[in-house]
């Protein structure tokens, strides 16, 4: 690797004394990207480089001085919904996304504003988005930025002026797909992925010709409908072997499988892997009669980069029940295993397992629980395959499982250091109860799960920590806790430091080799991102983009006291930064409750509407808090909003499709009641 890096290296000074790179903005091309691990000063791509391992060879800013570190500058973003963007950073400017799909761009060294762009998401697609209408982040290359956006279209935006070159749209609109993802580029084609798995869909990556938006190819990761035949894509063959894994009539449900996360470019085998993510539904018994692998869900599937064709695929969680994604960050090194160099990748997805497979032919090296796990007895080695454990399936009855569905990692990156040889993992651990739901139907565009899923008593609340782990030796070196169950992000450098935010608005900078902190930033929104490091004029500086939402990725510990969520910031440190701490008003609104009061059954319907409609979004801090809303002290407000759909345009479409407006006021006397009671505590 390091002798392709300078071979890369010497590619790009080559190409660029010749007049053939470009010049200008978001200059990048492939022999740039070839070479970015020699060029520290620019996070040219998604990971910091091809490989993804989110590390920086910058060491200005090292264990020795990080105590000097202080904030240059920070700049405010127009929205307080969830903010997952990891920046780009291109010869001193900043492109970065935000919730809704909107676009930055920032001088990196004073925080001005260049311009910005809206796609002007329509607030309806709002629903579609399981977990807020974030964003991950932007891709750069030849002077375009490209952003995919919520309502499924794949824009390229021009670098200096902020606007729009082409639009494509990449998704059936009849269907409830969503794109979070970041795009990658490589070799003048732009891929991107979907996410909307518990909606309906069927997932698919796509690549674009980069100049044009032109369709390059299409790889479905999980089977259709029989009766149509061949889908004239580029993963044709790879169908026909899929869908003997399957069983029913699973294409009316989508299937899920989507793409919505990890896409990365490995330039050593020119190919393209796919992180794969989970069924719809949740539950196999209801997908797929409970029968079969059900392929390519919850796998690593590595395609052709010119032409999207399969090579190979590792499927970590055969016939998954659990939604155990493997959308999760996917890297690449060449790391010693038993006593050879080989080519590898890693990847901690969410069922818990910590996985290095050979990246040539996906054939697993190893595979280690990094969290309590209770799914599997172990990894057959000779086979890949797990041993699943009498647990792991509940059709017969309720099962306590671990990891819970959000899994002992979820989509915050993961960064390595090739100097420690250790990968920081923030980790999450939590069990729930699964159960068959015999009462079952699908609706399309509504979360179909087909498992009645329900919390711990002893555990209501799962736990976060941040994890040094080897992959050579595959166990932890250290852990530190962090203060609720989902916190942000990592990245490591050469100063021997890993920078992570968590859930309280920390910003940390530990120890690489033994996890000690070494300083801390406090601000109150809560940190999910990544972060990334840069330098300008030899000046290094750590940047993170902070926000917490996401849905049921922005629930806080019950023991936290609530604040109203500010507008998301992107912040910027250097060594001596005296930069002004922003102003920010936090005050909640009171409890609201109204003068009526409403019987006790229509309450418990109320909760039980809430729960399967609402909870997923007003539960976290992106979404107002209903017990505080203006609404709900009136009953025809409260319709308007619900039913009628007043407030679309901000992302509340109306429910009609789903509830009638009884059980909108169903829903109305349950949060009157939680209100009530919130009222009197904050009376006392």
């Amino acid at each position: 690797m390091k002798r392709l890096g300078i071979c890369a290296a010497f590619l790009a000074l080559l190409l660029q004394a010749c007049g053939m790179t470009p010049d200008g903005p978001a200059a990048v091309d492939q022999a740039r990207l070839l070479a970015a691990a020699d060029d520290p000063a620019n996070w040219m791509t998604h990971g910091g480089t091809f490989e993804e391992q989110r590390y920086s060879a910058l060491d200005q800013i090292n264990e020795g001085n990080v105590g000097q570190l202080g904030l240059a500058w920070s700049f405010e973003f127009d929205t307080s919904r969830g903010q997952e963007a990891t920046p780009i950073v291109v010869d001193g400017v900043i492109y970065t996304s935000t919730a809704w799909s909107r676009v930055y761009a920032i001088d990196g060294r004073t925080g001005k504003e260049l311009w910005r762009f809206d796609p002007e998401v329509p607030g309806e697609d709002a629903i579609k988005s399981c977990c807020d209408v974030v964003n991950r982040g932007v891709a750069a290359w030849k002077g375009k930025i490209y952003v995919g956006t919520i309502d499924g279209r794949l824009i390229a935006i021009d670098a200096k002026t902020g606007k729009q070159l082409w639009s494509v749209l990449t998704v059936d609109k009849s269907k409830p797909y969503v794109i979070t993802g970041a795009p990658r580029i490589f070799k003048d084609k732009v891929v991107i992925g979907n996410g909307g798995g518990e909606l309906g869909v069927r997932g698919y990556v796509t690549a674009y010709d980069t100049e044009t938006g032109k369709q390059a190819w299409r790889f479905y990761t999980v089977p259709g409908d029989p009766a149509k035949g061949a889908d004239r894509a580029a993963s044709d063959s790879a169908m026909a072997m899929a869908a003997k894994t399957w069983f029913g009539r699973w294409w009316e449900m989508g299937g899920g499988g989507t793409a919505w996360d990890s896409l990365v470019y490995d330039p050593e085998f020119d190919q393209l892997l796919i992180g794969v993510g989970n069924g719809s539904p949740w539950n196999r018994k209801v997908r797929s009669e409970g029968k079969g692998d059900n392929l390519f869900l919850s796998s690593i599937v590595a395609v052709d980069a010119d032409t999207g064709r399969y090579k190979w695929h590792y499927q970590a969680s055969p016939g998954d029940s659990w939604d155990y994604t493997n959308t999760q960050q996917i890297m690449l090194a060449t790391l010693p295993i038993e006593g050879k160099p080989r080519k590898v990748l890693m990847q901690a997805p969410k069922n818990g397992f910590f996985y290095v497979l050979d990246r040539e032919n996906g054939k697993l090296l190893s595979a280690r629980p990094f969290v309590r796990q209770s799914w599997v007895e172990s990894i057959d080695m000779k086979t890949g395959r797990p041993v699943m454990s009498a647990n792991a399936y509940y059709e017969e009855g309720v099962k306590m499982i671990e990891p819970s569905s959000v899994g002992g990692h979820n989509w915050q990156p993961m960064s390595y250091s090739p100097r420690t040889g250790l990968v920081y993992i923030p980790t999450v651990q939590w069990s729930l109860t699964f159960a068959q739901d015999n009462a079952f139907r699908f609706k399309p565009g509504h979360l179909n799960i087909g498992a009645q899923v329900g919390g711990n008593p002893a555990e209501p609340m799962g736990t976060g920590a941040l994890i040094a782990w080897d992959p050579i030796k595959q166990r932890e070196a250290w852990r530190v806790p962090q203060p609720e169950m989902i916190n942000g992000g990592t990245v490591a450098t050469a100063g021997d430091l890993v920078f992570a935010g968590n859930a309280h608005g920390e910003f940390t900078a530990f120890r690489a080799k033994d996890g000690a902190k070494l300083w801390t930033f406090r601000q109150p929104a809560g940190i999910m991102a990544g972060p990334v490091s840069y330098s300008i004029d030899g000046v290094q500086y750590i940047a993170v983009v902070v926000g917490k939402g996401g849905g049921a990725m922005g629930i806080q510990d019950a023991n936290r006291p609530r604040f109203r969520q500010p507008n998301g910031r992107l912040f910027v440190f250097k060594l001596g930064g005296k930069g002004a701490m922003p102003e920010y008003d936090l005050a909640l609104a009171p409890a609201n409750p109204p003068a009526e009061r409403f019987p006790a059954a229509m309450v418990a319907a109320g909760g039980a509407a809430y729960g399967e409609n609402c909870a997923r979004c007003h539960e976290g801090v992106a979404a107002p808090d209903l017990r505080r809303a203006n609404a709900l002290a009136d009953r025809e407000i409260w319709k308007s909003v619900v039913i009628d759909g007043a407030l679309t345009a901000s992302g509340m479409v109306s429910f009609s499709r789903w509830i009638t407006p009884d059980q909108a006021e169903q829903i109305r006397a349950y949060v009157a009641e939680e209100a009530r009671a919130l009222q009197k505590t904050e009376k006392k």
